[in-house]
Parts: structure tokens; sequence; C-alpha cells
């Protein structure tokens, strides 16, 4: 059974929390970040989690959350971190929809933000681009694989792909 929770998957820096805050405004849903969720739950940043516990670590609190999730929350939106995607039984948790662009235009939209150095700096795993550019190759498939729905959001304002989503009724 699925607890009418959208889920949103995609490479990290896509904008899974911007969209997340939009469609939270649009529906007047709740909204939960996973990201959130396991720094409040190990008081410590993301970044200080990889680098201090390693991403092993981190890939079990990430299972320990999905397990909240799927058992705690109902008609919310979720964004995710970018590896989230590989939680097992991810689609009890909701209806899953991945946020597709190419890597080109992530980098570009990051670095298109006010705060881009920032933003960067808060992606442990996008700090080396070579090695960006490879995992995304990896996951590209493995979102596709994952989603109920696939959102092309390149090129493509917040309200469009909001629209979009909410377009899907779910």
């Amino acid at each position: 059974m699925r607890n009418n929770n959208i889920v949103l998957i995609g490479f990290m820096g896509v904008g899974k929390g911007t969209i997340a805050r939009a469609l939270i405004q649009k529906t007047k849903r709740f909204g939960v970040d996973t990201d959130d969720l396991i720094e409040s739950m190990e008081n410590e940043k993301i970044k200080t989690i990889f680098e201090e516990k390693g991403e092993p670590y981190f890939r079990k609190l990430e299972k320990k959350t999905a397990k909240w999730l799927t058992c705690n929350v109902q008609n919310c939106i979720i964004s995710t971190g970018g590896g989230f995607y590989k939680v097992p039984k991810i689609k009890k948790i909701g209806t899953i929809i991945y946020l597709k662009s190419s890597f080109d235009g992530i980098l570009n939209r990051i670095k298109s933000c006010e705060n881009a150095e920032q933003k960067l700096a808060k992606r442990p795993l996008f700090q080396d681009e070579q090695r960006a550019i490879k995992l995304f190759k990896e996951r590209a498939p493995l979102y596709q694989k994952k989603a109920d729905f696939v959102i092309d959001v390149e090129n493509k304002s917040i309200k469009q792909i909001v629209n979009e989503i909410i377009k899907l009724d779910i």
C-alpha cells in the first residue's frame, strides 16, 4: 500500500528541493527532505557525515529514514538525496517521480544560482567533477528504472515542472 506521497528522485543539484517547496505551496501538502531528516537525526551536516563516518554509514541512515517514512508519513511531498533511490522498497514510500536533466543542465542550474559556491560545497560527491559525471552516467538509467513517472526538467521553469507533476493527479 502506498502512502499517497510524492517522492522526488534525481541527481544531486537537479532541483528536487526547489520543486518540492513549490509543490508544497501549490498543493498545500506537507513536505519533508530526507537529507534534512538525516541531519536532524545525526545533528550534523551531510558533508560532515560523509567526511567523518563515510558514505556506507550515510547510506544506512538513508535506509533508516526510508523505513520511518514508509511507516509514518502520508500525503507529503518528499525530496530526496541523489542516492536515495537505492533504498530497499522505495516504492512503498509513495509515487516515485524522477526529475531528469543532463549533467550540463544540472551544472548550469547550480552555477546560475546566487549562492552557487555554497550549493556546490554542500554536495560532497560534486567536489570532483569527473567523478560526478561518471556517477551521473551510472545513476541516470537507474533513476529511470525506479520511477513511476519521469519529468524532464531541463530548460523549464519551476512553474512548468510543478504543473506537469500536478497533472499526473497523484
